[in-house]
């Protein structure tokens, strides 16, 4: 099936049911007053929270919440989502005619968006590349919480890409010892590129003065736990779902005195909240992804139109996937 438009009619990706998804046809109207129409060139693939999207696991409480920007339908299922589009603006828009932008829109070929809901990819960045924005987002935000300093010893647990990414920003503090924590020994060549240590959990280090946890295990909470030093904070980045994590809080738990805090990106971290709105926090973000060493965290693109037939081994566990990349 041919990737391009005719008419006014656009197809989007919609996870209709446990593990499968579908390519819908819907219609277009012509852009209203201060839309802009948008045509697809990536979109990213955010496994974590496709996955538990696909698989049908978003808590009820959670369903309002967990809407993205421009989801369709609603959960658990019909459902369009996603949130890492990178498009050109085709039609309206004035200044932004013509220009390379991202969005926080689902999987589709191309849609109507509010002109001030995109923000233009700045040259430095590539459009490929430029679709890491909102997980660089969720990683700046993370780190704004957990405020590690320059000198400080920080562990990151579960190497997969906002985890990679926030080693990538703690990595760039003077003097910061920062070390990617995984079960899979080939993430050591992420950590190379990125230019941070890596380490097996068994040779985690310990008394770190910041752990962020982002494996989305429960063990991975626990190893991150074991490399907090004396009142040091440990930010959980993981989100679960529905489903329930054990966490050992006896032993030294309490005597050290360990802070525990989340971490999630739909409001701008508390540091930052009084001077920073999401869109300023999501054009630094963009800023933020100039570095061409952030491109080992992309996988081979992978057709729009093979997505439904792709997407179960892309969201699978163990799978090795990163950051898996669409294009139109």
């Amino acid at each position: 099936m041919p990737t391009e438009q005719t008419g006014d009619t656009a197809r989007g990706l919609w996870y209709v049911e446990p593990g499968r998804a579908e390519v819908r046809v819907e219609t277009l109207p012509r852009p209203g007053a201060g839309e802009v129409r948008v045509r697809a060139l990536h979109s990213a693939i955010s496994r974590g929270t496709e996955a538990l999207v696909q698989a049908g696991c978003v808590p009820e409480s959670e369903y309002q919440r967990m809407r993205a920007p421009m989801m369709g339908g609603s959960f658990p299922f019909p459902v369009k989502y996603g949130y890492a589009m990178v498009g050109q603006v085709v039609d309206g828009g004035g200044e932004l005619a013509g220009a390379r932008v991202f969005a926080l829109h689902p999987h589709q070929c191309s849609f109507n968006i509010a002109a001030e809901a995109v923000l233009p990819v700045p040259e430095s960045v590539t459009p490929q590349r430029a679709a890491l924005a909102a997980n660089m987002e969720t990683a700046l935000n993370a780190v704004w919480d957990a405020a590690p300093a320059p000198g400080d010893r920080i562990a990151i647990v579960g190497a997969g890409v906002v985890g990679a990414l926030v080693a990538y920003l703690c990595g760039r503090m003077a003097g910061a010892e920062v070390t990617l924590v995984d079960l899979e020994a080939s993430r050591a060549a992420v950590a190379a590129a990125l230019g941070v240590r890596f380490a097996l959990p068994n040779d985690a280090p310990v008394d770190c003065d910041v752990v962020f946890h982002a494996s989305g295990q429960a063990q991975g909470l626990a190893s991150a736990l074991a490399a907090a030093g004396q009142e040091a904070t440990v930010a959980e980045m993981s989100w679960y779902g529905k489903g329930e994590v054990p966490l050992a809080l006896g032993g030294a738990f309490h005597s050290r005195r360990l802070r525990l805090i989340s971490t999630q990106v739909g409001q701008v971290a508390p540091s930052h909240r009084p001077r920073w709105s999401h869109k300023r926090r999501l054009a630094a973000a963009l800023a933020l992804l100039a570095d061409p060493a952030l491109d080992v965290l992309l996988a081979p693109a992978i057709a729009f139109d093979d997505l439904p037939d792709r997407l179960p081994a892309v969201l699978a566990p163990g799978s090795g996937v990163l950051c898996q990349i669409v294009n139109y």
